[in-house]
């Protein structure tokens, strides 16, 4: 049997990293998606299936884009920069579910979201300057959360 490589066990410590967090964030908002249907929502919003295979791939490109900085060759300083902004940006994408399913913060879940969108922006530039494809993972993710954004104002605005 072939033994796995370094690169592979990093590649997915890296992909496991965000699916992680995507999963221990929806067992803290548990029936997210029955409450997300029972909202009323705005024009566009897709059916409650759609996001937990969107976030998936999401999940996934951001694992990979993170692998790809790690094994850039760029300096240590700014990898361990990127990857700072890259932590940051999962903790606000892990807690943004909690304030909008738990606690129904609609505003709040709004510019919490405004605040995670800068933080993956701030990752991509950093990402960019280290690894083009890497930053270039992180916009499908980007665009996501800007839709999350609509919908979630949206939500606000019809409470």
């Amino acid at each position: 049997m072939n033994k796995m490589t370094r690169n592979e066990k990093l590649l997915l410590a890296c992909i496991a990293v965000p699916l992680g967090v995507g999963i221990l964030s929806s067992l803290f908002s548990g029936g997210g998606m029955k409450e997300f249907a029972a909202l009323r929502q705005p024009p566009l919003a897709p059916p409650g299936w759609i996001f937990p295979l969107v976030w998936t791939v999401l999940y996934v490109l951001m694992g990979l884009a993170s692998y790809l900085v790690l094994i850039s060759g760029a300096e240590q300083k700014d990898i361990l920069k990127a990857l700072t902004a890259y932590g940051y940006q999962l903790i606000a994408n892990f807690l943004w579910p909690v304030f909008f399913f738990d606690f129904g913060w609609y505003l709040f879940s709004f510019l919490w979201l405004v605040l995670l969108w800068w933080l993956i922006l701030v990752t991509a530039k950093l990402f960019y300057r280290i690894s083009k494809p890497a930053a270039y993972l992180m916009i499908p993710y980007l665009v996501w959360v800007t839709f999350a954004g609509y919908l979630n104002l949206g939500i606000w605005w019809l409470s």
